[in-house]
């Protein structure tokens, strides 16, 4: 960890802490970063996607074929 001085807007900062449910300002900053690179991550998600074509069938894919969820064996 590095110790460092920063100005921040001291009116986000505690609404970032409630939103975030952390106790402490680093924890805030430190959480609200890691959700800024994992939110930049996923935007490029489809740039590796590129060129992929997906080959199926959703016919099948929608096909019904396991067990009711919901743990229930009756029909209606």
């Amino acid at each position: 960890m590095r110790r460092m001085k920063l100005v921040l807007d001291e009116r986000l900062l505690e609404k970032a802490m409630a939103e975030l449910g952390v106790k402490t300002y680093s924890a805030a900053v430190n959480l609200a970063l890691e959700e800024v690179l994992r939110m930049r991550k996923m935007q490029g998600l489809p740039d590796l996607m590129t060129g992929v074509a997906w080959e199926g069938s959703l016919a099948e894919l929608r096909e019904d074929d396991a067990p009711d969820r919901r743990g229930s064996s009756s029909t209606h």
